[in-house]
């Protein structure tokens, strides 16, 4: 028998529907943690969605993880560190160890931005990143 998996996660319009996170009480909506769904060793996979004008609304930062954040439609910004960075379609943006990020969608832009973020540290995947720590002290960079 082959080792694979398959899951719908749907197009990308319906990203939104979904009510996910990585833990109770950080759930939102348009969030969904594939490698909770999948048995995932190594790879984590979320798909997210964000309506105009809506935010994160935090910072964080990962000691081992490395992120890359695919977007693939809408309008918005990504905070990395000091910099402020426009993200939409084709944008395709690797976030190393230590960088702060937090991510938005423009108010003006005409749809959802909706992205794919895989993260990785080179060893197994724990269910929850072990690794990551929010930053509260620090205003929102719009």
């Amino acid at each position: 028998m082959s080792d694979y998996q398959r899951i719908e996660i749907g197009g990308i319009d319906q990203w939104r529907d979904f009510h996910g996170g990585f833990a109770p009480g950080r759930m939102r909506d348009g969030r969904r943690v594939l490698d909770h769904e999948l048995p995932m060793q190594f790879v984590g996979v979320t798909a997210n969605a964000l309506v105009p004008g809506e935010e994160a609304g935090y910072w964080h930062a990962h000691s081992s993880d490395e992120e890359l954040y695919l977007f693939l439609a809408g309008q918005g910004q990504m905070g990395l560190d000091d910099d402020v960075v426009d993200v939409g379609p084709g944008t395709a943006i690797r976030v190393g160890q230590g960088v702060m990020r937090t991510w938005r969608c423009v108010p003006e832009s005409t749809e959802p931005l909706r992205w794919l973020c895989i993260r990785g540290d080179g060893g197994p995947l724990p269910h929850h990143p072990d690794d990551a720590h929010r930053i509260t002290d620090i205003p929102m960079p719009w």
